[in-house]
């Protein structure tokens, strides 16, 4: 019995205390001390309530001439009242990766003094197209080239049953892909991407010059030049490349070319074009089309990008078409690079990419040439950009009906198909095989 009554009081001493210990604090509150003061440190833990300590700052060595300090260093030991020795730093005579220490940044021998601005996938420029018209010397068209357009109205280049094959290229990548409600963008856009580029490639029967074409995908990019004062670079993955073995045919003639001269492009002062761009230290000035010289299908085709899969960034359609334009471009110049050298200039012959964009709904179209690479003043030739923005390709497809007042808004299935939508898309993937 006794046994347990001590058991007892030794498990109650902690609380006991505490106890006692807060009935100490009150009381001294009422004789005019603080009882908030109390409070806060008896009740609360002190790594929450305390405030964080400042932060200690590093000690200055003052070095008097002729006044050195006695240090323990002679002695080879530690020696209380003597000071700390300073030893030079121990270069090892042999290469160590697991004790590399990189040099400064100024002093790496490839080191320059003025940075670069990076375009890359994640780039978000506040001023879209307009951005990248100064970015790219280009004068901008709306809408497609005629010569592009007419190539889908002749009924030789058409599939058959084409309108109905889409639908269900649709259907399949909205409603038959998965198992469930509603599938992600990520997947149905993917999907619906991948059945309208095998859809058009079931032509090549009666177009032998579809079968001479791949796609590529994860392929790294680098096109540098300079614009003004500053030096630029487009470069990293973008998307998925449909590559040719021959190049697309020119666009816009001589005379029209030499025409782009009295074009002034448009400026947005007072916001900088680098703005959104990100800075950084390039030691080469690297211009590379992501594959190697020998490669059988060298020039680039069409680039499909798509909203939702490339990258984690959401861009605005303004922004994605103005990333449409800087990627063309730098597949371009990357390959202008490669046939012609770095020197700048007027092309003789000048160089035609695509480029298309979709979320799995709505479709942006973008043809660039390139005509020159001198691109550091704003005189002279300009490049050339038509754009088709805001094309969709259907209204809505609804798993369930959209129902209101009892009254149904929007119909199960799909609605709102838009064949003309589809129609430019094929002009692009038949231009240069026809």
């Amino acid at each position: 019995m006794f046994k347990e009554t001590a058991q007892l009081f030794k498990a109650a001493a902690p609380l006991l205390a505490k106890t006692t210990l807060l009935k100490e604090v009150r009381i001294s509150s009422t004789h005019g001390g603080s009882s908030v003061h109390g409070h806060r440190y008896f009740n609360v833990t002190c790594s929450i309530c305390a405030k964080v300590p400042p932060r200690k700052k590093p000690r200055v060595k003052v070095d008097i001439p002729g006044l050195e300090r006695i240090t323990y260093g002679d002695r080879m030991h530690y020696v209380p009242g003597l000071a700390k020795p300073s030893f030079p730093t121990w270069v090892r005579d042999w290469n160590d990766p697991s004790h590399y220490y990189a040099p400064k940044e100024e002093e790496m021998p490839l080191h320059k003094e003025k940075s670069c601005f990076v375009f890359n996938q994640r780039t978000n420029a506040l001023e879209g197209v307009r951005q990248a018209l100064w970015l790219t010397k280009s004068k901008l068209t709306k809408g497609l080239p005629d010569q592009v357009l007419s190539l889908a109205s002749f009924s030789a280049n058409q599939i058959e049953n084409q309108d109905e094959r889409v639908q269900n290229a649709i259907r399949h990548a909205r409603f038959w892909d998965t198992t469930e409600e509603r599938p992600s963008r990520e997947k149905f856009c993917v999907a619906l991407l991948r059945s309208l580029i095998h859809l058009c490639g079931s032509l090549q029967v009666s177009h032998p010059g579809l079968g001479r074409r791949i796609l590529a995908e994860k392929y790294s990019l680098a096109a540098t030049w300079s614009r003004g004062e500053d030096l630029f670079q487009v470069r990293g993955q973008n998307g998925l490349l449909l590559n040719s073995m021959a190049p697309l045919p020119v666009l816009a003639g001589k005379e029209e070319v030499q025409s782009t001269a009295d074009h002034v492009l448009e400026t947005f002062y007072p916001i900088s074009p680098t703005i959104d761009l990100q800075s950084v230290q390039v030691y080469e000035e690297q211009n590379h089309t992501g594959f190697k010289e020998d490669y059988p299908y060298p020039h680039a085709h069409t680039l499909f990008l798509l909203e939702a899969g490339d990258t984690p960034v959401t861009l605005l359609p303004e922004q994605l078409r103005a990333k449409m334009i800087m990627f063309a471009f730098g597949n371009a110049l990357a390959r202008a690079h490669t046939l012609h050298g770095t020197k700048p200039g007027v092309l003789e012959q000048p160089i035609v990419v695509q480029s298309v964009a979709t979320n799995g709904r709505m479709f942006q179209y973008v043809v660039f040439q390139l005509n020159t690479t001198d691109l550091q003043a704003d005189e002279g030739v300009k490049n050339q950009v038509w754009v088709e923005n805001d094309q969709l390709l259907y209204d809505f497809a609804k798993v369930r009906p959209l129902i209101k007042k009892r009254v149904v808004q929007i119909p199960p299935g799909l609605s709102g198909y838009k064949p003309e939508t589809f129609q430019k898309f094929l002009s692009l993937f038949l231009h240069g095989a026809v």
